[in-house]
């Protein structure tokens, strides 16, 4: 394929032509809204034509949802690496709040199709957004139950909360207080969620005071 000046376009591979839409949708999206944003949009900001767009996706929304999808695996996937990037209890609370630091202050503004799209009540987008929402919570909640005595039920109620706390303090954050450096703003908020999740008792403190004889005394 020759361009009119006689250079030749690369022809890119099908995954990395379609990566490279994504990042085209997303910096069009979130500059302009949904409703606003137009595929022609998108063509021009990638630098390809329109056809070729519609090659790979058949319309605005297909589009939007495949950004969706990736940005909330981005999201999952920081959560997931942070619950399982130490031993330490009280490391890993301040890991997981920083995991949601780093995907707000990530690059092109992606959290805002997340938590502040003006598509989120459009029913396949709010299906995603609800299901990301909650396996995160329950993620939390899982590692809660692995290393507390509490109630499963009881650890989900603070999986949720823990994941609540960390998007509204990242959000809020970046709204209002981004001159506070990043790690010191999420390890602000890691000293606030630890005071309160840290005085439930691991599995490991509460046999031992089990064996002191604590229960029952």
């Amino acid at each position: 394929m020759s361009t009119s000046n006689g250079t030749r376009k690369v022809r890119l591979p099908r995954e990395e032509r379609r990566a490279q839409l994504l990042d085209a949708a997303l910096e069009v999206f979130v500059a302009h809204g949904y409703h606003a944003a137009a595929m022609e949009d998108v063509a021009e900001r990638a630098g390809i034509s329109k056809p070729v767009l519609y090659q790979h996706f058949d319309g605005k929304l297909e589009l939007y949802l495949a950004i969706v999808d990736a940005q909330t695996e981005a999201l999952t996937g920081l959560v997931r690496d942070a619950l399982a990037s130490t031993e330490d209890h009280k490391e890993r609370v301040y890991a997981t709040i920083a995991a949601f630091f780093a995907f707000v202050d990530g690059p092109g503004g992606a959290y805002r199709l997340l938590f502040e799209s003006d598509l989120t009540n459009e029913p396949a987008v709010r299906e995603r957004l609800d299901a990301t929402e909650l396996g995160v919570a329950r993620m939390i909640g899982d590692r809660i139950v692995r290393d507390t005595d509490l109630p499963e039920q009881f650890a989900r109620l603070l999986g949720h909360s823990l994941a609540g706390l960390s998007q509204m303090t990242a959000r809020a954050w970046l709204e209002h207080g981004s001159e506070i450096p990043r790690d010191a703003a999420a390890q602000a908020a890691g000293h606030l969620a630890w005071r309160g999740i840290g005085a439930f008792p691991t599995r490991a403190t509460a046999a031992a005071y089990r064996e002191a004889g604590g229960a029952g005394s």
